[in-house]
């Protein structure tokens, strides 16, 4: 038997900002969130596969935010990699930097993928492939 992966969990300072951001990246929805904004966790996931962890056989993780006190200090060592669908590099780009994204540098040099980060600091990858 092998494990499945279900589940990424980030922590930030705003976990319903940062859900809205990655819903709007993702074409996720909130699937959980605290009533309470203070205690601040919030879990988003794909409408296409609602019972999430709980579907037998492979799925989309999920993104958990949950509010922690410090901030983020280094490069992740760990990031997303996200490919357009339904447009090219460049205008999936602009949107998600219209969305709140911007250009990061974490030393890639001249690359096919474009490094950005999201409203919190945390680096993720555009790449070049459309994949529906």
């Amino acid at each position: 038997m092998t494990s499945k992966f279900t589940e990424l969990a980030i922590d930030c300072a705003d976990p319903h900002a940062l859900a809205r951001f990655w819903c709007a990246v993702l074409g996720y929805e909130v699937q959980e969130q605290d009533e309470d904004e203070a205690d601040g966790v919030v879990t988003i996931g794909s409408p296409a596969v609602p019972e999430g962890r709980n579907h037998i056989g492979p799925v989309p993780p999920v993104l958990t935010f949950a509010r922690v006190p410090e901030g983020k200090t280094v490069k992740n060592r760990l990031h997303l990699d996200v490919n357009p669908t339904d447009r090219e590099q460049d205008e999936e780009v602009r949107r998600l930097l219209d969305l709140g994204a911007r250009y990061a540098d974490v030393g890639q040099g001249d690359e096919r993928w474009v490094v950005l980060a999201d409203p919190e600091g945390n680096e993720f990858c555009v790449l070049a492939d459309r994949r529906p």
